[in-house]
Formats: C-alpha cells, sequence, structure tokens
C-alpha cells in the first residue's frame, strides 16, 4: 500500500478532482491513505480532508517532506491537485512497490507535454520530486540517495480545467 501526497495550489475543486481519481485504486488495495498539503489553514479543504479520511497538513509551499512525517505508508506518490492518473496506472504502481528497494525509491510518471519548453523542461528537469512521482519516505528524508528517478510505464494528465 502507498500514500498520496497531494499538494493543493488550484482550491478544493481541483484536490476533489485528483481525489475522485484515486477511488479505483483504493478500492484495488493499492492506496491506503491520503495527506493533503495546503501552504495556509482553509476551512473548505479541512472539510474536504474530514470528508475523504485525509490529514491535512500546512506545510510550507507544500512541502513533500511535512507530508512524508503525516504519511502512514513508506512508498508515497505525490501529485498536485488536478493530476489525473490514467489507466494502469494502478497495476504499474502496485507491481514496482512490490519489487523495488529503497534505494530505487524514485519513479516517474509519464506526463503528457505540449509546447517546446514544456518537453525540454520534462527531458532536462532535475531528479528532485515533483508531481507524478512515487518516492521512498526515506529518500525524502534524505536516508537514502535515489537512483536516476525509473520511468513508469504510466502516464499522468492535468485536468484541462486546472491547466
Amino acid at each position: 500500500m502507498i500514500t498520496v501526497l497531494v499538494r493543493v495550489t488550484h482550491g478544493p475543486e481541483a484536490l476533489a478532482a485528483t481525489l475522485s481519481a484515486l477511488v479505483p485504486a483504493v478500492a484495488a488495495g493499492l492506496v491506503g491513505d491520503a495527506v493533503i498539503l495546503a501552504e495556509k489553514p482553509d476551512d473548505t479543504l479541512a472539510t474536504v480532508a474530514d470528508a475523504v479520511g485525509a490529514t491535512l497538513v500546512v506545510a510550507p509551499k507544500g512541502s513533500w517532506l511535512e507530508g512524508a512525517k503525516a504519511a502512514r505508508r513508506d512508498w508515497l506518490l505525490c501529485l498536485d491537485d488536478g493530476d489525473i492518473p490514467q489507466e494502469g496506472w494502478i497495476r504499474v504502481l502496485d507491481r514496482f512497490v512490490a519489487l523495488s528497494r529503497p534505494d530505487q525509491g524514485l519513479a516517474r510518471m509519464r506526463r503528457q507535454r505540449t509546447g517546446l519548453a514544456n518537453a525540454l523542461r520534462g527531458l532536462f528537469a532535475r531528479s528532485s520530486v515533483r508531481g507524478g512521482d512515487l518516492v521512498h519516505r526515506r529518500v525524502l528524508a534524505n536516508e537514502v540517495r535515489a537512483r536516476m528517478p525509473v520511468r513508469l510505464a504510466a502516464t499522468i494528465e492535468r485536468d484541462p480545467v486546472f491547466g
């Protein structure tokens, strides 16, 4: 099982879109819990978190590390609100988690990119953790240095409403 960390920057509607996309993974037994990361306290986000049984954490700039501290599982799927994993992702992540060690602790889902600037950013981006990554808690805590990100055969897209 994994914990999903969701950084909120676009508000409760984008958060709801991402959380609803995770329901099949909960039913399949892949997702065990969720942590919602907000930059400031928000009553609406607190209501959404309570409704879905998630933990709301106030963290500077939606820090993944603060979310990892509240997570119940070692493997963490990092998402930004508005991210929607595409068909087949559950099987791919479940297999990776089952077969990987913490030192292989960073895997990256493919993202559909548009425009030359976005394509170059994806090609030359550093290996720091970003939305769409599956990361081991020990990597986020700098206890283990991750190798180069493993490219997963799973795709993540942004809900077009939230760009």
